[in-house]
């Protein structure tokens, strides 16, 4: 069953936006060919930070055709958009099938503060795939491994929402997830306040459990391959396509890092993933070694996400909660770090040297005097 916030207002286009008619912004009109004509334009929703609309052109040689145009209307939204674009296209070369092809991008004429994605318009229903077919389709994003084997994306920013994203290259996955989950952390109490216990548990996160529930992946003989990642698989930003019946995903913010990581949103109760999708994932996919710390790695990965929920999502306090309470956990429970893990492997190999030992002296027949 999925939980919503009962605070949870889903965006609307302002009155003011709300236009339909036959005229486009000019630099969205360079893209086409001389001689195209704009059948109709229409809007097809909101987010909290993007116009959409269905553009209807007709083409110089009589053809039709239909775009979907996505206008960004916040702060840096030309560096969105580029992000948005870039992680479209790597996608698009390797699931052709499953995303709307982007087309281009760019800074609107009218308002140089917004900027535009131009794609082709896929006609979606608003229901989920099959499990099968999702995973499956996820499983295939994860087989392309990083260029240079680092974590990171091509010196590109990308965004969660409007919430800018360091994606400079590192060499692990714990100083990759460690700087994107400090940053994360930073700019939810820049927008939400001050929370005392929220910047003790953060501390303890940063030193104790990110340390000991990743670095054993990168440890010990192990070490984890980088894989390309949508960054952003919550199910609005998955559908089916009516006409091929095939999943469709889109809106991705892309980075090279584990690919566990892109499993973190399905954990929350507020989306229509679950732990039956992350089971259907690791039949394809086992989960990374050791395997048992699969499940609390997922809920350090959901914590994080459910801080950058409350980043851009201001007017609820509830996901701000929804992440004190898995911190909450995961201190209490990794509180002696990844020095606690060692510990508990050197405990354990010791235990497994004496046992020898000991089963010869049970069996020993100490000689009569």
């Amino acid at each position: 069953m999925v939980w919503i916030s009962p605070n949870f207002a889903a965006p609307t286009i302002p009155n003011h936006e709300k236009y339909e008619g036959t005229e486009v912004d000019a630099n969205v009109l360079k893209v086409f060919p001389s001689g195209t004509t704009v059948k109709w334009t229409s809007p097809c929703g909101a987010s909290w930070w993007a116009l959409l609309s269905k553009l209807d052109v007709v083409l110089p040689d009589g053809q039709e055709k239909s775009y979907f145009l996505k206008i960004y209307t916040v702060p840096k939204a030309d560096e969105i958009t580029l992000g948005e674009f870039r992680s479209s296209q790597q996608l698009a070369a390797i699931i052709p099938r499953n995303i709307p092809q982007p087309v281009t991008y760019g800074v609107c004429a009218g308002n140089p503060d917004r900027a535009f994605i131009l794609s082709e318009f896929r006609d979606m229903t608003d229901v989920m795939p099959s499990t099968s077919d999702f995973v499956t389709l996820v499983a295939k994003i994860h087989q392309h491994p990083s260029p240079n084997r680092k974590f990171g994306w091509f010196r590109l920013t990308t965004f969660a929402g409007k919430y800018v994203w360091d994606n400079s290259w590192c060499r692990t996955w714990e100083e990759y997830f460690t700087r994107l989950t400090k940053n994360t952390m930073e700019a939810e109490i820049a927008i939400h306040g001050p929370d005392e216990e929220l910047q003790e548990l953060s501390a303890k996160i940063l030193t104790k459990v990110i340390p000991r529930l990743i670095r054993p992946m990168e440890t010990e003989g192990r070490s984890i391959t980088p894989v390309l990642l949508h960054g952003d698989l919550w199910h609005g930003n998955v559908s089916v396509d009516n006409n091929t019946m095939e999943p469709v995903v889109y809106d991705p913010c892309c980075f090279y890092g584990h690919n566990e990581y892109d499993l973190g949103m399905w954990r929350a109760s507020r989306y229509l993933t679950n732990q039956e999708h992350v089971q259907a994932y690791h039949q394809l996919s086992p989960p990374t070694e050791p395997a048992e710390d699969q499940d609390d790695r997922q809920a350090l990965y959901a914590m994080r996400n459910d801080l950058s929920t409350s980043i851009c999502w201001p007017a609820n306090k509830m996901t701000r909660e929804l992440a004190k309470q898995e911190m909450r956990r995961l201190a209490a429970k990794y509180g002696d770090g990844y020095e606690g893990y060692i510990g508990s492997k050197e405990i354990a190999n010791a235990s497994k040297i004496r046992s020898p030992t000991l089963e010869l002296l049970k069996n020993f027949i100490w000689p009569r005097m």
